[in-house]
């Protein structure tokens, strides 16, 4: 091979914007690194993947996880972001206090970047395990957080133990309490609304800044938050504002639970790969306003 086809080929590739992201290796394929590679490409992205534990798991729950030495995660980290600069992150479940502690430190030299964490249901770890694990991401994560995603229910439990309203905490109530703790935004998804409908609101402590409402799905997934946070941070990597960004990722997810399978005997997963199988197919005019068209979410655009 010559060397001038080899320059084109890195020209090309250098203009793809990239983003880091600490993440558990889950061998479902449902969450983790896996929802964030195949999630980054579809956003015309470049994962740089850093694996901070590795779960055991199948496709309807997990059973345990192994932890990677905290060093292990900072020499990964530190090693990649000295060759290929970084225009965001990603945190998601990354296995302990002490890898979280390697994280927080990691992105707090990188303080002008955009970090999205995403908080999963963490009811499988032990009661012990889970207030270490959810007390140091609040000290240490939390405070450099620039969007905070996760399901209501997960957010409003631990945001929100001592709630005592008459009426269950709203959206903006789940982001006042991240505010407190350092968060500028919070993602606050699958918060039930009225009818058939679960609500899906980005909120600063003042306002509500995008909304999606989805119908509820007849299957139960695995991986529609890693997906979703993902897909967000990818988007902002790429040059895109926070409300923009939130309503491409809301939309590129529900589509992506849209064409979502079961690949086992458990949860479906979603199809992140979705727009590679629809061809030339002729947008439907008459979709709904919030779901987006194949040439709205920047997949048309990836370089192989």
């Amino acid at each position: 091979m010559s060397d001038a086809p080899r320059d084109a080929l890195k020209n090309d590739a250098s203009s793809l914007p990239c983003l880091l992201s600490f993440n558990a290796i889950d061998p479902s394929g449902a969450g983790g690194l896996a929802a964030d590679i195949l999630t980054a490409a579809s956003a015309n992205t470049h994962l740089l993947p850093v694996a901070c534990a590795v779960l055991t798991r199948d496709t309807s729950v997990v059973h345990d996880h192994h932890c990677l030495d905290e060093e292990v995660i900072t020499d990964q980290a530190r090693c990649i972001l000295e060759d290929a600069p970084a225009q965001g992150f990603k945190v998601g479940f990354v296995g302990s206090p002490e890898n979280i502690s390697a994280v927080a430190q990691i992105v707090s030299d990188y303080a002008e970047l955009p970090v999205i964490a995403y908080m999963p249901d963490l009811s499988w770890m032990e009661e012990m395990a889970i207030e270490n694990y959810l007390d140091a991401f609040s000290e240490l994560m939390l405070p450099q957080v620039t969007v905070l995603c996760g399901n209501y229910a997960t957010l409003s439990r631990w945001l929100l133990p001592d709630w005592q309203g008459q009426q269950a905490p709203s959206p903006r109530d789940v982001a006042r309490a991240a505010a407190d703790k350092g968060v500028a935004y919070t993602l606050v998804t699958s918060y039930p609304g009225a009818d058939h409908w679960l609500e899906n609101h980005l909120a600063s402590p003042d306002a509500l800044l995008a909304s999606a409402r989805f119908d509820r799905f007849e299957a139960r997934f695995s991986g529609a938050g890693d997906t979703l946070s993902a897909a967000l941070v990818a988007l902002l990597c790429a040059g895109a504002d926070l409300q923009t960004a939130c309503a491409d990722a809301l939309n590129y997810l529900d589509q992506a639970l849209d064409g979502g399978f079961q690949p086992g005997m458990g949860n479906a997963i979603p199809d992140r790969l979705f727009w590679s199988d629809a061809g030339d197919e002729t947008p439907d005019d008459n979709a709904p306003d919030n779901l987006q068209t194949l040439s709205d979410f920047p997949i048309d655009n990836t370089r192989h």
